[in-house]
């Protein structure tokens, strides 16, 4: 299941639970890391919960997003299993990607999880050609790109924006912009005042949002949604958020000081979330704290599975790289087989 309906009390707490699970599966990805557990680099999406949850739950289970670097909130946003997730980026055979993606390339591509991606603006040509195959085949289905205040000034965002708005094609490109582009203030990066202007260079709807409120979001996604299956085209959504922790795991961050780190802390979108749901009487603090404990007790268990999950052999590195089987490959993985992978 994806999509919920964040009108309801029963869609407000699963909405919660979804932005706990994330908080728990990075924040367990964090300790790992620092402890060498973790192989490659590590981007945490602590504190940009309320995007991820908010943009999937306003979609349907057979649209596709495509995702980033920073990508772990929007797979567990899309319904994909933080046991597989967390064997991926252990390096494990039972990954998503049979461990050869790691933290930056899980993908799930029958769960319409089209994949992180490691190059900035990567994302927003993937949803294009997903909602121009989507279009072609006359399918209900709409595409979700996000992608990151950086990549706002590459070049292909643009062509794909571009093509997109041109052939109304059902897509929703959404900005996270969390103030910085690694390590660069987001006021330095373009000339505009609001990114979510960019819209207006396509002649479609700009909207920007909150993004450190799940409902704010969802509301704007669902709206862009709604338009998009219509056949109206695609809209260009900019939700303002924070990464409460540096660009990568181990970044000193000396572009930005810990004042304004606790400006944003202070609006954490899981703790406002809860706090708008016990005004309501929808929740209570035990409530809470059994949610976040569950939370933590299903991460604890995927860490535990990934420990003991097997690595995949040296001659697997070649499985999965044509649709098609190519001889020459076949010859490197038997190669690999009879020498214990010594072949270079």
């Amino acid at each position: 299941m994806v999509a919920i309906d964040i009108e309801t009390e029963e869609g407000r707490r699963e909405a919660l639970r979804r932005m706990l699970t994330i908080r728990a599966f990075d924040s367990a990805a964090s300790d790992l890391f620092a402890d060498g557990e973790i192989p490659g680099f590590v981007h945490l999406y602590i504190g940009e919960e309320a995007v991820a949850t908010g943009a999937c739950a306003a979609l349907e289970e057979r649209d596709y997003i495509t995702s980033t670097h920073r990508g772990h909130g929007h797979c567990i946003a899309k319904g994909l299993d933080p046991t597989l997730m967390m064997a991926e980026l252990y390096g494990r055979r039972d990954g998503y990607c049979n461990g050869k993606g790691g933290s930056m390339h899980i993908a799930d591509v029958d769960a319409g999880m089209l994949g992180a991606n490691g190059i900035v603006g990567a994302g927003p040509p993937l949803a294009t050609g997903a909602a121009l195959t989507a279009q072609l085949k006359g399918e209900d289905r709409t595409a979700l790109a996000f992608f990151g205040d950086g990549a706002v000034a590459q070049g292909q965002v643009h062509e794909a924006v571009n093509l997109a708005a041109t052939w109304d094609l059902p897509a929703v490109f959404l900005v996270e912009n969390n103030q910085f582009g690694e390590g660069t203030p987001v006021d330095e990066q373009h000339n505009v005042q609001a990114l979510s202007e960019t819209a207006e260079a396509y002649d479609i709807p700009g909207f920007s949002v909150d993004g450190m409120d799940v409902t704010a979001v969802y509301e704007a996604v669902g709206e862009a949604r709604q338009r998009a299956a219509s056949g109206s085209g695609p809209t260009f959504i900019e939700a303002e958020t924070y990464r409460f922790r540096g660009h990568f795991e181990g970044d000193q961050q000396p572009y930005r000081d810990e004042e304004d780190v606790a400006v944003w802390r202070d609006r954490d979108p899981i703790e406002s979330f809860k706090e708008r749901l016990l005004e309501y009487g929808e929740l209570t603090d035990e409530e809470f704290d059994s949610m976040r404990a569950a939370a933590d007790e299903e991460i604890e268990e995927a860490v535990a599975y990934a420990r003991d999950a097997e690595n995949p052999t040296p001659e697997e590195a070649y499985d999965d790289m044509f649709a098609t089987t190519v001889p020459e490959i076949e010859q490197f993985a038997a190669r690999m087989r009879a020498d214990g992978g010594a072949e270079r």
